[in-house]
């Protein structure tokens, strides 16, 4: 508590206010590290956090994943850039309407932040967790909604992979190293800096993810 003392002085009475330096710790501000406002295992903010997760990987893939099989089932109406927008939009739509909870959706970005500490390890497993969960769910969706089966003999797109790769696995691994890796150099700079504002964060981010669709295919 503040120590007051008063004493007398010709024109009146003189009050001194004494501010203990304890007084002034405690209405000091609090740290923006992630590792001290990063809430328990298993309390409700956590698991709400788990929820958009599921539920945001679950739209992203379905919508990406459904745009490239509708382009390869009707005779490539949606076309590459088409396919690139919907991708695009669909995470610039996911970031503005889940972003006050987690808008990861994806391992590589909890990945990244993870190392860069700015988000907690010990909630990387249950991230990753739900994100593969909600990427299963939207896949077995596409498999039923398409009719697919197991048997890749059977039909000209039966079975839906999700991309067609050309060229060998060390090309397509180049690739794939590349684009992540610029879409985690975008996903940092605008989440960890304030050089953009939050309002821009998820336009900057579709607009990566249709710029790796585009020149990656």
């Amino acid at each position: 508590m503040d120590d007051i003392s008063v004493s007398k002085s010709n024109h009146g009475n003189v009050v001194v206010l004494n501010i203990k330096a304890s007084s002034l710790a405690d209405t000091s501000l609090p740290s923006n590290k992630h590792e001290s406002s990063s809430p328990p295992l298993l309390s409700v903010h956590f698991l709400q956090k788990l929820l958009a997760e599921l539920v945001g990987t679950y739209y992203l893939i379905f919508a990406g994943c459904a745009a490239i099989a509708v382009n390869a089932q009707h005779n490539h109406v949606v076309t590459l850039v088409g396919i690139a927008v919907v991708w695009g939009i669909v995470i610039m739509v996911l970031v503005y309407c889940l972003g006050h909870l987690s808008a990861h959706f994806n391992p590589a970005v909890t990945l990244a932040l993870a190392s860069s500490q700015r988000f907690p390890l010990n909630q990387v497993p249950a991230y990753i967790t739900v994100q593969v969960i909600g990427s299963t769910l939207a896949s077995a969706t596409l498999r039923l909604l398409f009719d697919l089966n197991n048997d890749v003999c059977s039909k000209k797109h039966d079975v839906f992979l999700g991309s067609s790769p050309s060229g060998s696995d060390l090309q397509a691994f180049v690739m794939e190293f590349i684009i992540t890796g610029f879409l985690m150099l975008v996903v940092c700079a605008v989440t960890t800096t304030k050089r953009t504002t939050e309002e821009l964060e998820g336009l900057i981010i579709g607009a990566t993810v249709t710029l790796n669709v585009i020149f990656a295919g």
